[in-house]
Order: structure tokens, then sequence, then C-alpha cells
């Protein structure tokens, strides 16, 4: 039971009343014996009031008296004289005296302990005032026995009333700690429960109910989560597929691909020096999807290759990438340039290099026709000490702010309508495969400009 919320609540609500009616019990326990001694006080009283009618009583009624007082002797004093007004013989001597006239709360309940937990019986002085003010002040014996029975006796009564209460209250708690906390809570790892066994079930997502604060905010980043995570399942259920079919296109691309290689060696065996000038490209153009085919299908298998690193002409490879765009620009107003010094030797996969740049080029491309407005391209680079830095700069009209926020990110970074944001995803992986990263440095009304960093190899110093 203690395992459970409701019952270790149960529990603790038991404990703590308990513990409550601790701290009622003990300054109860004090008043009663106040009460029990003041009563005694005024029996005594009383009975001395029949020797004030009568000076001459017998031996047998004053031990009747004494013994209706509960008390051994009575003193009063009246008008400064303390006088003896009913005495008998007493057991023992007297051992404590009190004075309830003066008696702070923590004397009393002092007083009390003690002779709670005093086993031995003993005779003790009592002093209070009279009642009505008759009189300075009367004293009285007692054999404090009754007194500890009687004491007894109400703190057992009070023991049980407050057990009682500590049920009532306990089984009150619980039933609404039930209802209107572990119900809910129940309700909510139900539903975590039932989502768990299916979570691309968009049925079995949370819908917030509770009315209580607390309940309601974690019903809510309960829903959100799982909405999220039951769109992250299904993207990844698609990314599955789509990867599926794209190996299988690019296995029969790739048979395709490798007989147009068959076909571009006999083209360039033709005399015609436009055909011997345009052949090259074309047979790099085809090599490079044939690569294309083959790192999508190790992909596939989850064996993304690693970069083969070559010393690559940068400028040679950026103005493969820039032949190839002119040729898909048409009669549209876009122009192409690079500022990559000549000779400028780079440390890369040059395949791999090549779509990255290729990616960036063909996205800004694209941005700026959708857009139909007059623009430029460019592609710089420069290095210093320890990377080379290769800037690819258009002056389109921006990205937009939904690319902005999504960048990089497959199927959701898309530049253009229709776009799948594969192009930024991709480059970046590529990039960082080479120990490098891909950084979009600006983006408004004056253009795009993004840079390829990559990090030259570390030399041992002698």
């Amino acid at each position: 039971m203690l395992k459970t919320l409701s019952g270790r609540f149960l529990f603790l609500t038991i404990i703590f009343v308990m513990l409550g009616e601790i701290l009622i019990f003990v300054p109860s326990v004090a008043r009663f014996r106040e009460d029990y001694l003041l009563s005694r006080l005024e029996r005594a009283q009383i009975a001395s009031l029949a020797l004030l009618a009568d000076d001459m009583i017998d031996a047998e009624l004053e031990a009747e008296l004494l013994r209706n007082a509960e008390v051994y002797n009575v003193v009063l004093r009246r008008d400064e004289i303390r006088q003896l007004m009913l005495s008998s013989e007493m057991p023992a001597q007297i051992e404590a005296t009190y004075d309830l006239r003066d008696a702070t709360a923590l004397t009393l309940i002092m007083d009390a302990m003690n002779r709670l937990f005093t086993r031995e019986p003993q005779v003790i002085r009592v002093i209070g005032a009279p009642v009505r003010e008759a009189g300075l002040l009367i004293e009285v014996t007692i054999w404090t026995k009754g007194l500890r029975d009687a004491m007894i006796d109400y703190g057992l009564n009070i023991l049980w009333l407050s057990l009682v209460i500590s049920g009532i209250t306990a089984s009150l708690l619980f039933v609404a700690v039930r209802l209107i906390l572990v119900k809910p809570i129940k309700s909510v790892v139900n539903h975590m429960q039932s989502y768990a066994s299916a979570p691309e079930d968009a049925r079995r997502i949370i819908t917030p109910t509770s009315t209580v604060n607390e309940l309601r905010e974690a019903e809510e980043a309960l829903h959100l989560l799982q909405t999220e995570l039951t769109g992250a399942l299904r993207q990844k259920e698609r990314l599955a597929q789509l990867g599926s079919a794209v190996a299988k296109v690019s296995h029969d691309l790739r048979n395709i691909l490798t007989s147009a290689q068959l076909f571009t060696d006999r083209i360039e065996m033709s005399e015609d020096p436009a055909v011997k000038r345009m052949a090259p490209k074309l047979v790099n153009s085809i090599t490079r999807a044939v690569h294309l085919c083959e790192s999508t299908l190790a992909f596939g298998k989850a064996e993304e290759p690693a970069p083969k690193l070559t010393d690559v002409d940068l400028a040679e490879l950026v103005e493969d990438v820039l032949a190839s765009e002119r040729l898909a620009v048409g009669e549209f107003d876009l122009s192409f340039a690079d500022n990559v010094p000549g000779g400028l030797m780079v440390r890369a996969d040059s395949e791999q290099l090549y779509r990255v740049i290729s990616n960036l080029v063909r996205n800004a491309r694209q941005a700026i026709i959708s857009r139909g407005i007059p623009a430029e391209i460019m592609v710089a680079a420069e290095e210093d000490d320890v990377a080379w830095h290769i800037q690819v700069r258009d002056t389109g009209p921006g990205l937009p702010p939904k690319a902005l926020e999504h960048l990089f990110k497959p199927f959701q970074g898309g530049t253009r309508k229709g776009g799948t944001g594969l192009g930024l995803a991709i480059s970046a992986e590529l990039l960082r495969g080479h120990g490098g990263n891909l950084a979009l440095l600006q983006s408004d009304e004056a253009g795009t400009s993004f840079e390829i960093t990559l990090p030259k190899p570390e030399t041992t110093k002698t």
C-alpha cells in the first residue's frame, strides 16, 4: 500500500493528524490536572463552611467531609489569620507544594507531565484562591494516586478520540486525493502507455482536459512531446521509404550512365573542334553522375564512404561548376563570375567538393530565376594559415524566413517552392566529413552569401 501515492498520502495524513493531536494532548492534560486540583479546592472550601456554620462538629462528620472533598486537611486563611479548618491523619509526608494562583501555562504543563510519569503516589500540598473571594487563600493536602489515575483515563479518552478523528480525516483525504490527483495521474499514465504501444497513431495523442493547473501543464507538455515525436517518426518513415526508392533509381541510373560513358568515349574521337572542346566536360559530368549514383547506393546501405582527400585545383573545379550552370541559364539575364586565385590547391575529395559548390550555385540560380530578376553569382576563395575559405555569393532576393529557420534540415529548409532542402543538408554533411563546415554569412535584400571552410592538414613542427 505504501508503494502507491494514495497509500503514502493516507499514511502521512494519519501521522500528521496524530502529531497534531499530541500537540493538543499535552496542554489538554495539563488543563485537566489544573481543573482536578481546583475542584478539590472548591470541595474543601465547601466542607470548611460546615465548620464555620457550627464551631463544634464531631469526628465522624469531619472525616466524612474530608472524604467527600478527597483531601486530608484544609487550611483557610481569612483576615490574615491561618486556620486549620479540617484535618485527618496523612499516610505520608508532604513531597511537594503547588500554588495554582500564579502558575504559568508552561509550569502547569511541566507539572502535569511530571505527575503523569511518576508512578509512585505522593502526598502534595495545593494552594489556591477561595471561590468568590471567601478568604485570602485555601490550602489542602491530597493523595496523588487518584489524580494520576484520572489523568491516565482522560489521556486514553483523548487518544481514542484522536485515532477516530485521524481515521475519518485520513479516509476523507484519501478519497479526495484519489479523485483529484491519483485518478487524473493514472489517466495520464494510461495515455502514455497507450501512445507507447503505437506512437505513429495520432489518435493516441493525449488531449489536455484537466482543470488542475499543474496537471493541465503536464498534459499540455506531454501533448506537445507526443505531437513532435509522431511527426518525427512519420518523417523518419518517409525518409526510409525515400532512401529505398532513391537507391533503386540510382541502381538503374548508374547502369544507364555507364552505357552513356561508352558513347562519350567515341565522341572524344571526333575531329569537330566544338565537339573536342565540349567532350571532356561531358565525360566529367557523366563520370560524376556515376560516382554520385554509387555513393547513393552506398548511403542506402548505411555505408557512406569517407572522403578521399587529394590535392584539388580549385580554379579548375569551380570553372567546371560554372560552365554547367551557364548551360542551364539559357537566355535569362544571370551572370557568373569567379575570384579564385590560379593554382590554388585545396586538400579535399574532388567529387564531394564539386557537389557542395554545385549545390550552392544551383540553389542560387534557381532562386534568382524563380524571382525573375537580373543578378550575378560569384565564387571566391582565399586561404590563411589554418584553412581554405570558399564563398558563394549572389545578388539575389535572399532566403525566405522558413529556409532561415530550418537551414541545413532535410525536407524543411527548401529555398523555393517545390524544393526539398536536401542540397544544403547534403553539403553540410559532406563538409563535416572533411572536418570543415558550411555557414551562412549573409541573407537580405542585397543578396546571400555562404562560406565553405576546409581546414588545412596539421603539420608536425620539428
